[in-house]
């Protein structure tokens, strides 16, 4: 949506997800669509296409990030690129003063999180994260509910991504593996909900996991993921994720308070309270679960790009910024590690 008042966006990459943020960008109010850069030009042409043809405005193809860089119309930047490629994408567009939101995740560890999150800081430029499961009206709905405190302590969580990936989906060169991604399920499906949830529940104190890659996929990195947690406020939990259970359903988050019960499936929140009372809050949709990893809508990621231009006009803070996104990579590290020793990992208080 293109108006005066609105903060001009660059596309980096034209991946998988490009042509969701190219739609969320084209409806979000605040955001004109400026321009798109990518390390193959055809493809960036044909996304710029596309984008043309939605808002109906010339969108500018860029030949490399010094020009996006040089550019002083640009206001930020969309950062759509695999995990290996950030630092060197990032640092020159942040100490051009162009403001950065990131697609999940961050970085392929912790450690490449907090560099990104360091990088953007010393450069005085905003760090927004493409967390978009916190935007959804159900998610929402939960965070209220759990902050007005009516709910009583938390018990028990328990953490569900069971979806599907046929071995297609990692047969394109570097997915699933160390060196492109940082790992499987936990890092590039998963992240999103153990990010929601930990949003929702608090932080986690020690896990112990297991991980493995079963027989349905030819991958480096694994595809199953259990682990038991233990929360920080005295709350058990447990997380099993997967892109090997056929035919994939809804990630879901059900959070046990002495209450009532929150299960958050499919953007849905019921809510089951000990009374006998019922409550559902939001429509159910598709969450890419299945073979389809681009089924659902872009509404969520508009919601975080038009929060992000609108936090950039008022002067503050993003929802999702790139310190808070920082837990769920913690978590992912601690399950990597308490899965590769076999014992329990302590995170850091």
């Amino acid at each position: 949506m293109n108006d005066v008042q609105s903060k001009r966006a660059v596309l980096i990459g034209a991946g998988m997800v490009a042509r969701t943020h190219v739609a969320a960008c084209a409806d979000a109010a605040g955001v004109t669509l400026h321009g798109v850069q990518a390390r193959g030009v055809e493809k960036a042409r044909a996304l710029a296409g596309k984008a043309e043809a939605l808002t109906g405005s010339p969108v500018h193809v860029y030949d490399s990030l010094d020009e996006v860089a040089a550019d002083g119309d640009v206001d930020f930047a969309i950062v759509l690129t695999p995990p290996d490629a950030r630092a060197g994408i990032i640092r020159p567009l942040a100490e051009a003063g162009k403001h950065i939101l990131l697609e999940k995740p961050m970085g392929r560890n912790g450690d490449e999180a907090r560099a990104v999150a360091r990088l953007c800081r010393e450069a005085g430029v905003m760090l927004g994260v493409v967390f978009q499961h916190r935007m959804r009206a159900a998610s929402r709905k939960a965070a209220e509910m759990i902050a007005k405190g009516d709910l009583g302590a938390l018990g028990l969580v328990e953490i569900t991504v069971p979806w599907w990936r046929d071995q297609a989906y990692y047969d394109e060169p570097g997915r699933g593996t160390y060196a492109r991604d940082g790992g499987g399920v936990l890092i590039s499906q998963a992240i999103h909900t153990i990010d929601l949830a930990l949003s929702l529940a608090g932080p986690v104190r020690s896990v112990r996991a297991m991980a493995t890659t079963t027989r349905f996929h030819d991958m480096e990195a694994e595809d199953f993921v259990t682990a038991g947690l233990d929360f920080s406020d005295g709350a058990a939990g447990s997380l099993v994720a997967s892109t090997a259970s056929f035919p994939g359903g809804p990630e879901t988050i059900t959070l046990h308070f002495v209450k009532a019960s929150l299960r958050l499936a499919s953007g849905q929140l019921q809510v089951e309270w000990r009374d006998g009372k019922s409550e559902t809050f939001g429509a159910a949709g598709g969450t890419g679960g299945g073979a389809d990893p681009m089924a659902f809508t872009h509404e969520w990621h508009q919601s975080v790009i038009e929060d992000f231009a609108a936090a950039l006009t008022e002067d503050r803070e993003p929802t999702i910024t790139g310190a808070a996104a920082l837990a769920a990579h913690d978590l992912i590290d601690a399950i990597t590690t308490s899965a590769r020793t076999g014992g329990n990992t302590e995170l850091a208080a």
